[in-house]
């Protein structure tokens, strides 16, 4: 688009139609920026931050004491729709490969009454966090859309990261676990 409106004379391009154009072309910068910082903090290799968030019953619950285990960072809320129609299946792995990993699930932009509504609604039975909006945990992970899947490996790095509710996470799952039937 830069090139594009490079192309325009100058009267266009200063013209009353300037605020809508630079308005798309710096969304699309930002964009591009965050696709970028996601790419760099979510990348297979990487260690992944730690952080200490409450559980259900209020305890701090830090990442970190998961370390030696496969570990899925589940990035949810109950506003999201494809979050909530994924648990079912996520359900299902859970006890498909049971002891073979952990799911943490991270609540996003929820009060902390409706993330254990739903918590219980849905009837999670993994482990369960909650992420207070004024957390720098979404910054840390990058984190652009929900659901978040993280899967980071029993060193603390990470092995794959998957946005949204895709059948991809349930083929690495079986191809990570279900070699060692």
């Amino acid at each position: 688009m830069e090139e594009a409106a490079s192309l325009m004379s100058p009267a266009v391009r200063e013209g009353r139609m300037k605020d809508f154009y630079m308005a798309s072309i710096n969304g699309m910068k930002k964009q591009k920026e965050a696709d970028e910082k996601a790419a760099k903090a979510q990348a297979a290799g990487v260690v992944a931050p730690d952080f200490t968030l409450n559980n259900l019953n209020g305890k701090p619950f830090k990442m970190s004491s998961l370390k030696g285990k496969y570990v899925v960072l589940d990035f949810w809320g109950s506003w999201c729709g494809y979050c909530i129609k994924g648990f079912p299946k996520m359900k299902e792995y859970y006890q498909k490969y049971k002891g073979k990993f952990e799911i943490l699930g991270i609540d996003c932009n929820d009060t902390p009454e409706k993330w254990k509504a739903a918590v219980k609604k849905h009837e999670l039975p993994w482990l369960n966090v909650y992420n207070p909006r004024e957390s720098k945990l979404l910054g840390d992970y990058a984190i652009q859309g929900f659901p978040t899947k993280i899967l980071v490996g029993p060193d603390g790095k990470i092995v794959k990261t998957i946005v949204g509710e895709d059948p991809a996470f349930y083929t690495m799952l079986d191809e990570l676990f279900g070699k060692a039937k």
